[in-house]
């Protein structure tokens, strides 16, 4: 078992593309169920952006596929679209 501190500053990457999309920021965590919904990871670049909106990715946990010690696996996450192919 991990907690969701643990996530904070992994990198996260693309299996499909293989590109690094950056470090987790932070998590969405359900209310009712106290379970991680998402991974926010701020969008490169776009330091400004993150206080105007539109600034970061919000990756579903069912997106992810493997959280290892530095690294956490997507698969096939569509960033032009921002949802699963």
């Amino acid at each position: 078992m991990f907690r969701g501190y643990n996530l904070k500053q992994k990198e996260v990457v693309n299996i499909k593309t293989a590109e690094r999309l950056g470090r987790i920021s932070d998590v969405e965590i359900s209310e009712s169920t106290g379970n991680i919904e998402a991974i926010i990871v701020p969008r490169k670049g776009c330091c400004l952006a993150r206080f105007f909106g539109g600034g970061e990715l919000v990756i579903p946990w069912s997106a992810i596929e493997v959280v290892g010690e530095d690294l956490v696996l997507v698969r096939f996450f569509d960033i032009d679209n921002e949802k699963l192919s």
